[in-house]
């Protein structure tokens, strides 16, 4: 029922919770990714995670199970103990609901916030825009996925896996100097941009193209009629320094996926080019994810 740390640092603790919903056994491992991604961010070291599951009354006790130990593996790989599991059936409830609760501490007293980015600084991109969406839809639609991709292709999804975690990337930042940075969240790489710029009261230029985004990913959408950077992004991270090619170099001598994508202005215009196109940022949009339990809308059909 409830959970216990002991805390060896006088640094303060941090807290944050996603909520992710879904029918995959997955879902509870983006929940962890995303809530240990965010604790980082802001300059803590995730400790522990507790975890609630929601499942629909038609839901098997070998669905909870298969849940559980996709968790925890997925913790133990972190070094981050489940602190307390708590499972829930529902009828009120179509899909499963997981959410995670972590817990975090910082080690220099440091929080770091968005609203800390500054006029004129690169924006770094780590990680690979759409990358939890496109697991999230395999999950979700493996057997029609199955129909139109070959086995190879369908295995290098899977084997993305393995990037959901940005904590080695966000403790190489955070020793580099960075002033800001943020998890790609719910709306996309486009909604966060904004979400900085309104918090730290910026304007903004990023260039479309050289946002990283995996192949895979770009096919999936595209059979799904999904917009990549309006999705869900768990693992991928933008982050406000003064020295982007610099903060690149580092990331990139560490294997570690990241690019320099645009630069922060006093002025309050937030501008996205495409090679010869210049349009402005809109406000957040819904996450593309949300079309995908709609797959008569979204759909193509592989003839």
């Amino acid at each position: 029922m409830c959970s216990a740390i002991q805390m060896n640092t006088p640094g303060p603790a941090i807290f944050t919770t996603a909520v992710v919903t879904g029918n995959a056994k997955e879902i509870g491992v983006y929940a962890i990714a995303k809530a240990a991604n965010d604790l980082a961010t802001r300059g803590a070291e995730p400790i522990g995670v507790s975890v609630q599951i929601m499942l629909p009354g038609h839901a098997y006790e070998s669905r909870l199970k298969a849940m559980v130990v996709h968790m925890e593996k997925f913790c133990e790989e972190l070094g981050i103990q489940i602190t307390c599991a708590e499972a829930e059936v529902t009828p009120a409830l179509t899909q499963a609901l997981v959410t995670a609760t972590a817990m975090g501490q910082t080690e220099s007293g440091r929080i770091w916030q968005s609203r800390d980015a500054e006029p004129g600084q690169d924006i770094v991109l780590t990680g690979f825009v759409g990358l939890e969406g496109m697991l999230r839809v395999m999950s979700e639609k493996e057997s029609e996925l199955k129909e139109r991709f070959v086995g190879t292709f369908i295995s290098q999804i899977k084997a993305a896996k393995s990037e959901l975690s940005a904590l080695k990337a966000i403790r190489l930042a955070r020793d580099q100097g960075v002033s800001a940075m943020q998890q790609i969240g719910k709306g996309g790489i486009l909604a966060t941009l904004w979400e900085v710029a309104e918090a730290a009261n910026l304007g903004m230029s990023v260039s479309l193209p050289d946002m990283t985004i995996r192949q895979e990913t770009i096919e999936v959408c595209e059979f799904y009629h999904l917009n990549p950077y309006q999705m869900t992004s768990t693992g991928a991270v933008l982050m406000y320094t003064d020295d982007g090619k610099a903060l690149v170099r580092r990331l990139q001598e560490a294997k570690i996926t990241a690019s320099l994508i645009g630069r922060t202005g006093s002025e309050k215009e937030r501008i996205i080019t495409g090679g010869a196109e210049i349009r402005y940022m809109d406000r957040p949009q819904p996450d593309e994810l949300g079309k995908i339990w709609n797959s008569d809308d979204c759909h193509r059909r592989f003839n």
